[in-house]
């Protein structure tokens, strides 16, 4: 018996999983770049936040941030600030920054599972896969395994870097925080991989894990404000993956026990994936396209209407979810209000003293949910390349459309669409504003308050468009530089960075309207520059070849 025919032999036993380790192999293989690049760029955040940290942290600073995470909008920030009441700069780096490296491990699951597994089904080679003596769950298998060993690594590598770092974690306490991130990462792991299962598009599944990360990372956000604030909606942080690793209270509780849930959660999320895997067919979904018209109307016949046709679905539910949230935020801006008096100093200072404090809240608020949209704009921009290596891209450009033309359309829908996402989270913050406090003028400094940060999340969609253009498998560089605008965003004022720094992130030029006046200039700035990014990727693109592959 030869060799390939006892290989053979082997695999129809192995059923189902039948060829999973030489898929993994292969994926390794295909990761060899990307794979050491998620974990290193993860793992160097956290050797810059503990670095800077403790350059420009001393005590009396600690002492004053650990007064600031009592208040409900670090809580909504950070997490619940554990073992704060004696701060240290390793608990600070773990209650505050914590959370970001979590929602990189997140998108960093997402972007693995869909890459391996609907895009391969989309480009046509997992048919040819298939055709050999491979198993139905082996392709999404080996894209777990592979996404499993990403997060072991990430939790080994962040735990030295934690323990050499200057807040020199113990062992124990170093690895625990680790875990809970890569935990994180584990969940959503299981969650894209539930998802691929509905749709039979990679962008959709994308869109859709990403709204689920969105939404977790919001609940753990509402549940531990209502803490902060002696609420009764702190049950909400139990909900959320990223409640579940922050409860694990690294450096103070070192409790290994949530992570329990994480783990469950991914187990049976990933069950759940395998058994719909089961229930459809090779390139299908489980939720089934509608069949359209027997004639296409006029207005589609543009590639403007197909770019929003495409992202409609994604649009919905985010639009859903940013209405849904700013209301649910608005909401709070009578408690804080009444809260006022009894914050320290430094916090009433951040939102123009406790007579400003509602309108430092919605101020914040504008900052806080453009940073949630640019997570929609880039994940948007970046599922062009799964357009074009699903061979969808090409039959379009081999026609009258031109690729300026094509990239355009789709980049505009992106641009609008995050306009549109941002109206709904001002009138969604002003009308729970209003039914809190009674003033409904609030509607409308709320909404224009919102509004005008949308050039900094065009900015970052311009970025990503560019990166796309001239460098496509580099693109994923703009989660690098989004995560980094958003830490100096949220801390970079509170840290009393210097200028220059402050001024290298795109959320700090506009200013927090109505806590704040308006910087038209930058608004006009940042939308020049978001243009010119945009006109640099097309310039790209009309230059390199198509990815077909």
């Amino acid at each position: 018996m030869s060799p390939a025919h006892r290989q053979t032999t082997a695999n129809s036993r192995n059923g189902s999983l039948a060829g999973t380790g030489q898929l993994l192999r292969f994926m390794l293989r295909r990761d060899r770049i990307r794979f050491p690049a998620w974990v290193l760029g993860l793992s160097l955040m956290l050797a810059y936040f503990a670095n800077a940290l403790g350059l420009v942290l001393d005590e009396q600073s600690l002492a004053t941030f650990a007064a600031f995470a009592a208040n409900p909008v670090m809580a909504l920030i950070g997490g619940p600030g554990y073992g704060f009441e004696a701060i240290t700069l390793g608990r600070f780096l773990v209650g505050m920054y914590g959370v970001f490296l979590m929602i990189g491990a997140g998108l960093m699951g997402i972007t693995t599972i869909s890459r391996h597994t609907r895009a391969e089904e989309q480009s046509g080679r997992a048919e040819l896969i298939r055709a050999n003596a491979v198993g139905r769950h082996a392709q999404l298998a080996a894209a777990l395994a592979l996404a499993i060993l990403m997060n072991l690594a990430l939790a080994v590598l962040m735990a030295l870097v934690f323990m050499a770092s200057p807040a020199q974690a113990p062992a124990p306490s170093a690895f625990l925080f680790s875990c809970g991130v890569a935990a994180v990462g584990l969940v959503f792991c299981a969650v894209a991989a539930l998802a691929v299962q509905l749709s039979a598009y990679s962008r959709a599944t994308s869109g859709l894990a990403g709204a689920v990360l969105a939404a977790s990372f919001m609940t753990r956000g509402l549940g531990d404000m209502s803490a902060a604030q002696g609420g009764n909606l702190s049950w909400l942080s139990w909900l959320s993956a990223f409640g579940w690793s922050q409860h694990t209270a690294p450096l103070v509780l070192d409790r290994w026990w949530p992570l329990l849930l994480s783990l469950t959660a991914a187990v049976l999320l990933s069950l759940a994936g395998f058994a719909l895997q089961s229930r459809r067919d090779l390139a299908a979904g489980i939720l089934p396209d509608r069949s359209g018209g027997q004639r296409a109307p006029g207005w589609l016949g543009s590639p403007l209407a197909l770019a929003f046709r495409l992202q409609r679905s994604a649009l919905a539910w985010w639009s859903f979810a940013l209405l849904l949230s700013g209301i649910v935020f608005g909401a709070f801006v009578q408690p804080m209000a009444e809260n006022a008096a009894g914050m320290p100093e430094e916090l009433l200072a951040v939102f123009g003293g406790a007579q400003g404090m509602v309108e430092g809240y919605l101020g914040f608020m504008g900052l806080y949910l453009a940073i949630l949209v640019s997570v929609f704009a880039i994940l948007s921009i970046l599922s062009l390349r799964g357009e074009e290596q699903a061979v969808r891209a090409e039959p379009i450009l081999a026609a009258s459309v031109s690729r300026a033309g094509w990239l355009a359309s789709w980049v505009l829908v992106t641009v609008l669409g995050s306009l549109w996402l941002m109206l709904l989270g001002g009138v969604g913050n002003g009308i729970g504003s209003g039914l809190s406090t009674g003033d409904w003028t609030l509607l409308a400094r709320a909404t224009l308050g919102h509004l005008v940060q949308t050039p900094s999340v065009w900015v970052l969609a311009g970025l990503a468009t560019a990166l796309y253009g001239f460098l496509p498998r580099l693109a994923a560089l703009a989660w690098a530089v989004f995560a980094y605008c958003s830490a100096l965003g949220f801390f970079g004022e509170m840290l009393q960075l210097d200028q220059p720094v402050l001024d290298s992130s795109v959320f700090l030029h506009i200013g927090q309207y109505p806590a704040a006046e308006i910087d038209w200039t930058a608004v006009g700035g940042l939308s020049l520059l978001a243009v010119t990014l945009i006109a640099l990727g097309a310039t790209g693109f009309r230059r390199r070849d198509l990815i077909t592959a």
